[in-house]
């Protein structure tokens, strides 16, 4: 079994780790995005330095550089992944298309509005039309 190591980093340091590990040979696992308990946007970049998982946190911030360029699909797949659900921009990322979501969602509703719309409100939007 792996071990997992939290770290708190600045978004000035997201592009020095991505190339240290990139030369080091490390692996991306994955790009995350939460909201956590104070209801601040948390975006993990987890690597797999074997045994660890180390997983580098930047919380509350809106405006990330894109580590697309460092790692390729690896990276731009979660961090437009990330824009479409939670609005954050990732700094030379190309956001010509969407990912998955319609196009005109994000005119519509807003940016990143499917993760701000509480459960609640959905439930009850999708019960009023189902009764229609």
């Amino acid at each position: 079994m792996q071990e997992y190591k939290r770290i708190d980093i600045s978004k000035d340091q997201i592009v020095p780790i991505a190339e240290r590990m990139r030369r080091q040979n490390v692996y991306l696992v994955m790009i995350h995005a939460f909201l956590n308990k104070e209801g601040l946007l948390d975006v993990s970049w987890d690597y797999a330095v074997e045994p660890v998982i180390e997983s580098y946190h930047v919380v509350g911030e809106m405006l990330l550089p894109s580590i697309g360029e460092i790692y390729d699909t690896a990276a731009t797949w979660a961090e437009r992944e990330i824009n479409e659900l939670f609005g954050v921009e990732f700094e030379g990322l190309d956001m010509s298309q969407r990912l998955f979501l319609p196009e005109d969602l994000l005119e519509t509703q807003g940016r990143g509005q499917i993760m701000v719309t509480p459960l609640s409100e959905l439930v009850e939007k999708n019960t009023k039309e189902a009764g229609k």
